[in-house]
């Protein structure tokens, strides 16, 4: 493999195992495993809000590489503490774990410009930290999906980069999105749940909006994955349940659809009888399709 010596093949093969097997722990679990080290709360925004920070795992034996994780939570709640992929240091991955805006502390785009700032902030802090620059993946659940999917797409775009770090690019090698809503003007709610309405107040659509969708359509349409999608965007591996009550597997199947009309490497992977969520999100086989993807865009640039 291009970029990967072949004294570590044996290696990685290793820690593809050793992922499958410690992704049982993936939720809730977030004792630090002691062949790693983390340094929490660094502000990548100066004097920035309290939620522009992250926390960043190293792993002991790192393999030069930095997978991002965006939490979920509707774009309203949960925290960087919330980290499903922590499993990830076991292939010498250092992992960042992000906080951003909230929906009411900014609607959108704060949340897609908050991930950009820290793309280019753990870009300029690289070498400190000892990964490298050009091997930065990201990857999330529900909203954090959404976010990751949209750095995909979005990474020969500069139009949400603002603040500092400008002479840093925001693009990430490839992304993995879990269940992620891509398409906001086309979305249509499964069920009457008031959280994933189209106008409802308590939706976290509209919140995210400041707005009914229909009202909000510009800023809906850019907020939208598929909005973005070119020849340029990242490769992408979606992961998404067949009976999701939250976000329809439509949802994923038109952004990967646009993808492959554009050229762009995509894997659309559907769990039968999937929800919004759960531990089979991480099942061994699954676990080693995400290893692969990861070290192939990722080990071997």
């Amino acid at each position: 493999m291009k970029g990967v010596s072949t004294s570590r093949l044996p290696l990685l093969c290793l820690a593809i195992a050793q992922l499958a097997s410690y992704a049982c722990s993936f939720v809730g679990d977030q004792q630090l495993p002691d062949y790693a080290k983390v340094v929490r709360d660094l502000s990548y925004v100066t004097m920035g809000h309290e939620r522009q920070k992250l926390d960043l795992y190293i792993p002991r034996t790192p393999n030069g590489a930095l997978v991002v994780w965006i939490h979920g939570g509707g774009w309203r709640s949960q925290t960087k503490a919330d980290v499903e992929a922590l499993q990830l240091l076991t292939l010498g991955y250092a992992v960042a774990s992000l906080d951003y805006r909230y929906s009411h502390d900014a609607v959108f785009p704060a949340q897609i410009e908050d991930c950009k700032s820290a793309i280019r902030w753990l870009r300029a802090h690289a070498s400190e930290y000892g990964y490298d620059q050009k091997r930065i993946g990201a990857i999330g659940p529900s909203a954090g999906g959404h976010l990751a999917a949209l750095l995909a797409t979005t990474s020969a775009v500069r139009e949400f980069d603002v603040g500092a770090h400008l002479d840093q690019s925001s693009a990430i090698a490839c992304g993995i999105d879990m269940f992620g809503p891509t398409d906001l003007p086309g979305f249509q709610p499964p069920s009457d749940n008031p959280f994933i309405q189209r106008s409802d107040a308590q939706s976290v659509f509209v919140q995210l909006l400041g707005g009914p969708i229909d009202e909000k359509t510009d800023l809906a349409r850019r907020a939208s994955p598929v909005t973005w999608v070119t020849k340029e965007a990242a490769p992408l591996y979606i992961l998404h349940g067949a009976k999701d009550p939250a976000i329809p597997l439509e949802q994923s199947q038109k952004l990967a659809d646009k993808m492959k009309a554009a050229g762009v490497e995509v894997t659309l992977d559907v769990i039968e009888g999937g929800g919004h969520g759960g531990k089979e999100f991480w099942a061994e086989d699954r676990s080693k399709r995400l290893a692969e993807f990861l070290n192939r865009h990722l080990m071997q640039i």
